[in-house]
């Protein structure tokens, strides 16, 4: 596959939209890897299959969810970039949006020509548990590890803010296991979702035009 950087786009913007329309992006990497009880899908998984399949359709995109912490992150989020900078003594790379495939992601930052940066925000007292117990915070895993994936970069720093309290960087390297793992998912992901928009597309399709269309692919099929 070939990696698309769309430098010029900002992120949250139209053109950012429309470049990830329909398309499976390593923000929800933790959601496409979820399992339900019963060990199937969990129902965020079931929710952002029939998500992205209303995007595919109607080629619009789906509404955006926002409250006030929700912008307050994106505010604090270049003040953090830019105290990161200062402190690793490098220039991050603003980009909109990286395609690889059927697969995307919207890096916060790009470092140099194998690195790139992941930007958190959160409440003070979470920034403090978060300093004591000084490791990797899990949750961020499957997305930090989905952007090494998509980008085909070697390695990320996770960039944890609170205002008025110490930031909190964090290195991962690329874990080839987890990555073929989530790989494999992503795959099984997509594929449900060709499912399921075909499925919907055919919906209420005269029963001849669907008979015509099953016949087509059988002969296809072989």
């Amino acid at each position: 596959m070939t990696v698309e950087i769309f430098a010029d786009i900002q992120q949250g913007s139209p053109e950012w939209f429309a470049a990830r329309l329909g398309l499976a992006t390593m923000s929800n990497a933790a959601t496409i890897l979820a399992k339900g009880k019963d060990g199937g899908s969990s129902l965020t998984r079931k929710k952002y299959l029939n998500e992205l399949a209303a995007e595919r359709i109607t080629g619009e995109p789906g509404e955006s969810y926002t409250n006030p912490y929700l912008e307050r992150g994106k505010t604090q989020e270049a003040e953090a970039r830019c105290l990161y900078a200062f402190a690793a003594d490098i220039e991050p790379e603003l980009v909109g949006f990286i395609r690889n495939g059927p697969k995307g992601c919207s890096p916060d930052a790009l470092l140099g020509t194998d690195g790139m940066l992941e930007v958190k925000t959160q409440l003070g007292h979470l920034q403090v548990e978060l300093l004591l117990a000084d490791r990797f915070p899990p949750q961020h895993l499957a997305q930090c590890q989905g952007n090494l994936w998509v980008s085909e970069r070697e390695w990320i720093d996770l960039a944890v803010y609170s205002p008025s309290l110490p930031l909190y960087v964090s290195r991962q390297y690329r874990l080839e296991d987890y990555i073929v793992t989530l790989a494999r998912e992503v795959a099984r992901f997509n594929e449900e979702l060709e499912a399921i928009v075909e499925r919907i597309r055919r919906y209420g399709m005269p029963l001849t035009t669907q008979l015509e269309k099953s016949l087509a692919m059988e002969i296809q099929n072989g």
